[in-house]
């Protein structure tokens, strides 16, 4: 449902709501090794995020990504209308051009709640809820993390 970009957006936005503040800040190249994602591509979306003031960012030599208690405010949903735009989350899950609740798909009956419930999450919940949530359940945001719970 999520492009990669966005998948990756959000991965770094709980990291920086977990590792960083107005006073310590990490740079792209640490953020792309601790996710396992590619440098570039990561520096670009964090770029865009920086200039949706999603994300906050220094320069020189104690510069790097972090995050504000204002950018701990914002949801995913934020992050997904600035990455992806909001489109795939009305489009029908069959791909039929004219589905709604006068016209359903075959499975329109079962997606539209669970739909529902990722969109109130998605809207409700700010990334410092999330990153809270991340701390108290142990899930990972990378499959480094996940490797060392196995060990």
């Amino acid at each position: 449902m999520l492009s990669n970009a966005c998948k990756y957006t959000i991965r770094s936005m709980l990291y920086l709501a977990l590792y960083t503040d107005e006073t310590k800040k990490i740079g792209v190249k640490k953020i792309a090794e601790d996710l396992d994602t590619p440098q570039p591509f990561l520096a670009k979306l964090l770029q865009q995020l920086t200039r949706s003031k999603l994300v906050s960012s220094t320069k020189g030599p104690n510069g790097g990504f972090f995050l504000s208690k204002k950018n701990k405010e914002k949801s995913v949903w934020d992050i997904i209308k600035s990455i992806d735009g909001t489109e795939k989350f009305s489009q029908c899950f069959l791909g039929l051009s004219k589905c709604d609740d006068e016209n359903p798909c075959p499975v329109h009956s079962i997606v539209t709640p669970f739909k529902q419930r990722i969109l109130e999450d998605f809207r409700d919940k700010t990334i410092l809820q999330w990153a809270e949530e991340i701390k108290k359940s142990g899930t990972v945001l990378s499959l480094r993390d996940f490797d060392a719970f196995k060990e």
